[in-house]
């Protein structure tokens, strides 16, 4: 269990991120089609995975909008916004922001948030995601994490990008 903030309130997650170094674990998120996709619809890819609580949040929208500017320049690599919203949110604000260099992903039909360590269990934010980072390789190795531990606080971009 990790235990990050809210406002300067401490908040638990079910878990911890994976380890630098181990094998990501399989997933299987929804896409704003509803299909299911899973790691290895991107194999031999790196992947980024920016995870937020939701995409109707400032901070959320602000490191989606990162991404997508920083995506566009990447090699072999795709950037998965994974939150806890649903597809139909996830497609709204992607077209009304017209962000084409992310592929948001949803963790509804998923077990995503407790298989990495993510899913908040106290609270009133219970059920959502912590703002994580966590990048993988293209051998599925992950290569970076980041828990953020202000939940209001942007991820280092920088950080998470300098791996690739």
């Amino acid at each position: 269990m990790a235990i990050i903030k809210f406002q300067g309130k401490p908040l638990n997650t079910c878990g911890e991120l994976p380890a630098v170094g181990t094998q990501a674990p399989a997933f299987s998120l929804a896409s704003r089609e509803l299909v299911d996709v899973t790691l290895a619809t991107y194999a031999g890819k790196r992947k980024v995975l920016n995870i937020v609580p939701s995409l109707d949040t400032p901070t959320c929208a602000a490191s989606t909008r990162k991404f997508n500017q920083k995506a566009g320049h990447l090699d072999n690599t795709v950037v998965l916004v994974i939150s806890a919203d649903l597809p139909f949110a996830q497609n709204r604000f992607c077209e009304t922001e017209d962000l084409k260099n992310v592929i948001p992903l949803s963790t509804f039909r998923s077990s995503f948030a407790n298989d990495y360590g993510v899913n908040i269990v106290d609270t009133f934010l219970a059920g959502l995601t912590a703002r994580a980072i966590v990048v993988i390789d293209e051998n599925d190795q992950v290569i970076y994490t980041q828990l953020v531990a202000e939940v209001a606080d942007e991820p280092d971009y920088e950080s998470a990008l300098a791996v690739l």
